[in-house]
């Protein structure tokens, strides 16, 4: 049912836990299946560009949505802020080698988990 690349991310989640000194934390869930999911994100100035120096989540889910949350974060990691957007659930599913087709909602909750961060960040920013 699950790809090597779910499971792996599943049982060995990459930056799971609460960031204390996130500079936006975007809060997602689906009131259908239950799953909750937090994304936080650190911001930092290179080369005028606004990078995610660093990345972390909680989520309340089940497999896939834990897998697609770690997965995310990896993607995202080191990407400007315009780059971090256009991240799509396609592109967290491809690179876990896919998801059953009922799960696929999972990785929606992640891409949109990390696109509200973003977007609560740059309200900040007033941008």
């Amino acid at each position: 049912m699950y790809s090597d690349k779910v499971l792996d991310h599943f049982k060995n989640p990459r930056n799971m836990g609460e960031m204390k000194d996130a500079d936006a934390i975007g809060e997602v869930g689906n009131p259908v299946c239950g799953d909750l999911i937090y994304i936080y994100i650190k911001v930092n100035e290179e080369n005028g560009k606004e990078i995610i120096s660093d990345i972390s989540f909680q989520t309340f889910g089940c497999a896939a949505a834990i897998a697609t949350s770690s997965m995310v974060t990896e993607l995202a990691k080191g990407k400007s802020l315009d780059e971090a957007l256009k991240i799509t659930r396609g592109d967290v599913a491809d690179s876990l080698d896919g998801l059953p087709p009922i799960k696929m909602h999972c990785s929606n909750l992640a891409a949109d988990g990390l696109h509200a961060a973003i977007k609560i960040y740059r309200e900040k920013q007033g941008n």
